[in-house]
């Protein structure tokens, strides 16, 4: 699987690369940002390909997560997972039960694990939140988790500069 991976990222140009994994859940731009600026792009393109490649998946997930889940819980797998999933974004998302839009944008602006565009989309629609209005929410989660592991990664990458 791996070699696979490495096969498929190794064949794609530097940007797209960004953006693919800006997109993917889990790593999100958290993984995007550090690889782009490994890659020696310059950061505000990094920067730019993440936010882009963090968008993508929000607006499929906050339209259509829901009436899928609906269908695909009808079989006994898919429902095991759907289960799974509802019920750890909820378990992380007290913020944005209490806070709603701007609890929302908040969670999705602290780069930590689970706490991505893709939680709080998911998240969105489990409460119910107007779509349009979670949608710029949780883009500007986005943004300001882009700056904040921006910078972090620069600040990284010029202490390891210079210790070595």
């Amino acid at each position: 699987m791996n070699d696979a991976l490495v096969k498929f990222f190794s064949a794609l140009p530097p940007e797209w690369v960004v953006v693919v994994i800006a997109a993917l859940p889990v790593s999100e731009l958290r993984g995007a940002i550090p690889t782009g600026i490994l890659y020696g792009m310059p950061p505000l393109k990094v920067f730019l390909l993440s936010i882009a490649g963090n968008m993508l998946p929000i607006l499929p997930l906050l339209y259509f997560l829901e009436p899928v889940s609906v269908k695909l819980r009808s079989v006994g797998i898919c429902k095991k997972f759907f289960d799974w999933l509802f019920e750890h974004t909820k378990k992380k998302s007290e913020l944005i039960e209490k806070y709603e839009l701007l609890g929302l944008m908040l969670f999705v602006a602290v780069p930590l694990p689970m706490t991505g565009a893709w939680t709080g989309s998911i998240a969105a629609s489990l409460f119910g939140l107007d779509k349009k209005r979670s949608f710029w929410a949780v883009g500007a989660g986005v943004v300001i988790a882009a700056v904040v592991v921006t910078a972090l990664t620069l600040c990284a990458r010029g202490f390891f500069t210079h210790a070595g």
